[in-house]
């Protein structure tokens, strides 16, 4: 299993950002995927989960503001980040569910 993500940066608040990740190594269309961060110094936080079938869930800091989105034909998720603020800084993950494997992740840094 393999997850690369990209599309992170330095962006001001209540701008956006969206946030690409691929799958590989796994029958994708079939899997829960999930979106993840880590704030600067905290743990990693769970953000949003995509079920195959189209449903969509969202910590409550980030509902309303970011919209998770899948495309099975690309083997890839996105995360649309609306109305960012600083305290969405951190690297952003994603990840099937029952995995053990991260990527690399991609930093987004929300400042002036």
């Amino acid at each position: 299993e393999q997850f690369v993500e990209s599309g992170g940066g330095l962006v001001q608040p209540g701008g956006s950002l969206r946030l690409s990740c691929v799958g590989s190594g796994f029958p994708f269309s079939d899997e829960i995927m999930t979106w993840h961060r880590q704030p600067p110094g905290k743990a990693r936080e769970w953000v949003a989960t995509l079920w195959p079938g189209g449903a969509l869930m969202y910590t409550d800091s980030v509902r309303g503001r970011f919209t998770a989105i899948r495309d099975n034909a690309k083997n890839t998720v996105y995360l649309q980040m609306d109305s960012l603020s600083p305290e969405d800084t951190g690297v952003y993950y994603c990840q099937k569910v029952g995995s053990t494997t991260w990527g690399q992740g991609t930093q987004v840094t929300v400042s002036w």
